[in-house]
């Protein structure tokens, strides 16, 4: 890889990491990049993977404050990341890519629209458990939720662009709490699946990972990580659902593209 093409993947992952902190779909910027630069997809959607488990884990320092009294709920949906990564990853290694990249808009674009209407859907949500007539069973609510970030598991252990996105519209709409809280949960979530992506990739596709592309993006996106958790702790809720969805749109735009190719 030439100095020029270096820099340029540098300054992607510079940016991705700063995003992926905020909100997510920081893959959106690395890997049209690294295609570009005339990587192939299965070879950058590797290497990216791999190279963001650096930049997530700074961001996810980056809003540890945020983390405080959600450990008990963290601990119930890591296991669902986790499991929905490795799934993702052995779909990576073994179905076309094409299988999933129609799946993926249909999947942005209902995260979107949970983030659009949280407040609206969490004070349903909240309004139907106090209800006796209208209840909803906490454990039926809870199953619910495990199921949907073990779907974004997979969703990001086999594509990883926007799973951020999907991931805050989740958790905004079933957990109390603002949207920085969900952030942070989000972080360490996609840091989970980023990371058994990246292991099993290393144990099953050693030999189609470009260790280059891996470092600088994990060098930048570190930096990134840092600067996107004081950006996005200043945001205000609807600030932050703005950029969200904004972000998303354009997520949706490439994928669409892409599609129609």
């Amino acid at each position: 890889m030439e100095i020029l093409s270096s820099i340029l993947v540098f300054f992607a992952g510079l940016w991705a990491g700063t995003i992926n902190a905020v909100v997510g779909s920081g893959t959106l910027v690395t890997f049209p990049v690294l295609i570009a630069l005339g990587v192939t997809p299965v070879v950058a959607s590797m290497s990216n993977a791999m190279g963001l488990v650096a930049g997530t884990a700074a961001g996810a320092w980056g809003y540890r404050r945020e983390l405080a009294g959600r450990g008990r709920q963290l601990m119930k949906l890591l296991p669902a990341s986790l499991l929905g990564g490795i799934t993702g990853a052995w779909l990576l290694l073994h179905l076309p890519e094409k299988v999933f990249h129609y799946v993926a808009p249909v999947l942005l674009v209902l995260a979107l629209l949970m983030v659009l209407f949280q407040p609206k859907l969490q004070a349903w949500i909240r309004s139907r458990e106090q209800n006796p007539e209208h209840a909803i069973r906490d454990r039926s609510h809870g199953i619910l939720l495990v199921v949907l970030v073990y779907l974004a598991g997979v969703y990001g252990g086999y594509f990883v662009a926007a799973q951020g996105i999907l991931l805050v519209g989740i958790l905004g709409v079933f957990l109390t709490g603002t949207m920085q809280n969900a952030n942070a949960m989000k972080n360490i979530l996609v840091l989970g699946v980023n990371m058994v992506a990246a292991i099993s990739y290393l144990i099953f596709a050693f030999d189609r990972i470009n260790w280059l592309v891996v470092l600088l993006i994990a060098v930048s996106s570190t930096i990134g990580g840092l600067v996107g958790a004081k950006v996005g702790r200043k945001l205000s809720p609807r600030v932050l659902r703005a950029v969200i969805f904004t972000l998303g749109i354009v997520a949706l735009g490439f994928m669409i593209a892409n599609l129609l190719k």
